[in-house]
């Protein structure tokens, strides 16, 4: 039986790290986790915030997910669109679409789609 979720992995390009980290940390406000020493050797990063656990793992013939994205639940969605704008990050609405469920989606700077709810 399925009792939750532990992380969501998106693939990233070799050496992104520390686009990874201004993206992830500063921009969207999450935390560093340090990588296990086995593991930190293949690249990457993973963050943290809340419940939230992202793995960022080297893909050597990396293509972004266009499609296929987390969903991420925040607090104040306005503000985080805005954040996002004012970095250069395109901001797509889809209001209207669920009903009840403000979100819209962006994508990191390697072009992996992430999606954002309000809480």
């Amino acid at each position: 039986m399925i009792t939750g979720l532990d992380h969501v992995q998106l693939a990233v390009p070799a050496g992104s790290e520390e686009i990874l980290r201004i993206f992830y940390g500063d921009v969207l406000g999450m935390t560093e986790v340090p990588k296990p020493a086995v593991l930190a050797a293949r690249g990457g990063c993973w963050f943290t915030s809340g419940a939230v656990t992202l793995h960022l793992g080297v893909e050597q013939d990396f293509r972004p997910a266009r499609k296929a994205h987390p969903a991420l639940v925040v607090t104040d969605l306005d503000a985080l669109a805005r954040r996002l704008a004012a970095r250069g990050h395109d901001v797509t609405w889809a209001d209207g679409e669920i009903p009840g469920v403000r979100r819209f989606h962006t994508a990191d700077p390697f072009g992996n789609r992430l999606e954002f709810q309000a809480a």
